[in-house]
C-alpha cells in the first residue's frame, strides 16, 4: 500500500461510516479498484484503525451524551446494550463469511444490489418521514431501539448496505422521533467499533493476520496506518454534522441518487473487468 492510497481511503471510510451510503460497501468498492482486495493483501489491521479513527469523531461529537448513558435511571444505556446484541451474535458467527463477500469474483454485483437496497430504504424512509403526523411521533423505547438494533444486525452481514440508514429506516418505520434516532444511531455505532475491534485484533493475533497485515502494506506501514486512522476521524467528524442536518430535515433523496448511480458503476465495472 502507498501512502495515498491510505489517505484516500481514511477519507472514503470518514466520510461514508456516519452517511446512510455504507462503509464497509464504499471500502471494498475503493480496494477493488485499487487490486487491495484480490485475496493476497491483507489489510486486517488497517481496516480496524480506520473504524477506530471513526469512533473517535463520534465520541468527540456526542461525549455528553456518552456521559450520560451512565447517570441514572440508564434507561438509554439499556436500550443500546438490548439494540447491540443481535450484531453482536451476529458478528461472533458470521464474520468470516461476511468478509469473504469483500474478495468475492462477484463483488460488483453484491455491492450493486446492496447499494441499490439501501437506496430504497433511504427513499421509504424520506416519504414516511415527511407525511407523518410529528405530534404522533413515539420517544425513544423499545418499539424503536428493538427494531434498529435487529436493523443493525442484518446490515453487518452485506457490504453495501448501509448501518446508519438501516439503523434509522428501521426507527422511522417504527415510528420514533427523527432527533431521538439520529442520536441514538450515532451511539449504536460505538459498542460496534469497539466489538469489531477487539474481536479482529485478538483474533489477529492469534492466527497471524496482524503480523501478515503490516508486512503486507510495505515499508510505509507506519505512515499509512497514522494517516489513515487522522483522516477518518477527520472527515468523520464532517460526515456526523452532514448526517444530523440530512436527519433533522429528512432529506435521503439525493443519498439514494448516489447510491443508484453508485450501484450502475458496480455493475459496468464488473462487466468490464475492472472490480
Amino acid at each position: 500500500m502507498e501512502i495515498w492510497q491510505a489517505v484516500v481511503l481514511g477519507l472514503v471510510q470518514g466520510l461514508t461510516e456516519f452517511l446512510p451510503v455504507s462503509s464497509s460497501g464504499h471500502l471494498a468498492f475503493i480496494q477493488g479498484l485499487m487490486g487491495l482486495n484480490d485475496g493476497q493483501i491483507n489489510l486486517l489491521l488497517f481496516n480496524i484503525l480506520l473504524h477506530v479513527g471513526t469512533l473517535v469523531a463520534v465520541c468527540a461529537v456526542f461525549w455528553r451524551d456518552i456521559i450520560d448513558l451512565f447517570k441514572k435511571p440508564f434507561k438509554t444505556l439499556l436500550y443500546l446494550i438490548v439494540a447491540t446484541i443481535p450484531a453482536g451474535i451476529v458478528g461472533l458467527l458470521f464474520m468470516d463469511w461476511s468478509e469473504s463477500l469483500t474478495s468475492s469474483g462477484y463483488i460488483g454485483i453484491l455491492l450493486a444490489s446492496f447499494f441499490t437496497l439501501t437506496a430504497v430504504l433511504l427513499f421509504v424512509t424520506e416519504l414516511v418521514a415527511k407525511r407523518r403526523d410529528k405530534q404522533k411521533e413515539l420517544p425513544l423505547g423499545w418499539r424503536t431501539t428493538v427494531p434498529m438494533g435487529l436493523a443493525q444486525a442484518v446490515a453487518a452481514l452485506f457490504p453495501g448496505l448501509s448501518r446508519s440508514g438501516s439503523t434509522i429506516c428501521a426507527g422511522v418505520l417504527a415510528g420514533g422521533r427523527s432527533e431521538d434516532l439520529s442520536r441514538f444511531s450515532f451511539l449504536m455505532s460505538i459498542p460496534v467499533i469497539l466489538g469489531s475491534f477487539a474481536v479482529s485484533l485478538v483474533k489477529g493475533a492469534v492466527n497471524g493476520d496482524l503480523s501478515a497485515s503490516v508486512s503486507a502494506m510495505g515499508a510505509d506501514a507506519g505512515w499509512c496506518i497514522a494517516l489513515g486512522f487522522i483522516v477518518a476521524a477527520v472527515s468523520g467528524l464532517f460526515a456526523i454534522k452532514v448526517m444530523i442536518a440530512a436527519i433533522r430535515n429528512a432529506n435521503y433523496k439525493w443519498f439514494s441518487l448516489y447510491l443508484v448511480l453508485l450501484a450502475v458503476t458496480c455493475i459496468v465495472l464488473h462487466c468490464t473487468g475492472h472490480l
